[in-house]
């Protein structure tokens, strides 16, 4: 089936633009998504015919049914949002982040599954790209199912030796204890979901291994809270590189955290 998007869409940058570690690009050019229970294989058209541009439509071929696009992967990635009118409102006397916009263009938030991106972020901490994709994946090998993302439940059972396997080391017993507590009903991430930005942020902040980082991380790409912008080491060197040491985020409200996206992507290439 085929579908057309007709605003900024750039499957390699979301990929790569360190808000997703599961999604892959296969040696054939096919871009597989995984999400809660549903998997989608993309073939970007318009790039494969060499006639990508920023500020034309992107016409894809997917695996998924025209309902299954429409239910689930339409909000997936955000297709309501125009992500190309935001970026071309970003003032011209921020030009650093004006250029970062431009060579991040096609990056969008994604709607990710919450209980994933709890783990994945914690996970995340003093690691590499890389290297959380690694230990996801030996994570889904030992209690996933299907290849899907484990259940918190699967997780009960984990034993220290098999988390420290998926190269966890420190962060195993932060991993254990936020899926036993959403295991055993503690935390309700679906119902958290109703609370505002900051409740959000400090409930969150309250899972043991859970800082304002991962925190911020959890809250804009499973809850979709695109006022949060997550400063780590490389959002850190930015703001006092370019900003004088002040963070240029308070000044883009509900959209910051796409624009902290777009300087993310553009630190790390």
């Amino acid at each position: 089936m085929k579908i057309t998007v007709d605003d900024d869409f750039d499957l390699d940058k979301i990929i790569n633009s360190g808000q997703c570690f599961r999604p892959r690009k296969t040696e054939d050019g096919i871009y597989r998504f995984i999400t809660g229970k549903h998997t989608v294989d993309i073939r970007d058209l318009t790039k494969e015919a060499g006639e990508k541009n920023v500020d034309r439509a992107t016409e894809l071929e997917v695996s998924c049914s025209q309902n299954e696009w429409d239910d689930v992967w339409h909000q997936y990635f955000d297709l309501d949002t125009n992500y190309r009118k935001i970026r071309k409102r970003i003032p011209s006397d921020d030009l650093f982040l004006k250029n970062c916009a431009k060579s991040g263009a096609g990056i969008r938030i994604l709607r990710q599954d919450k209980f994933e991106m709890l783990i994945s972020f914690i996970i995340s901490q003093r690691k590499s790209i890389p290297a959380i994709r690694t230990s996801i994946e030996r994570l889904v090998g030992l209690y996933g199912k299907d290849g899907f993302f484990p259940e918190p439940e699967a997780m009960l059972a984990a034993t220290e030796d098999e988390l420290a396997s998926c190269g966890l080391g420190y962060r195993c017993s932060y991993v254990y204890n936020a899926a036993r507590r959403v295991a055993l009903g503690e935390f309700d991430l679906e119902e958290m979901n109703n609370l505002p930005d900051d409740e959000l942020f400090d409930k969150l902040k309250s899972i043991a291994g859970v800082g304002d980082k991962v925190a911020n991380c959890v809250a804009l790409f499973a809850y979709h809270r695109c006022g949060r912008a997550p400063v780590d080491t490389w959002i850190a060197r930015i703001i006092n590189e370019h900003y004088d040491g002040v963070n240029p985020f308070n000044g883009y409200g509900p959209v910051a955290g796409i624009m902290q996206q777009y300087m993310f992507y553009s630190a790390i290439r």
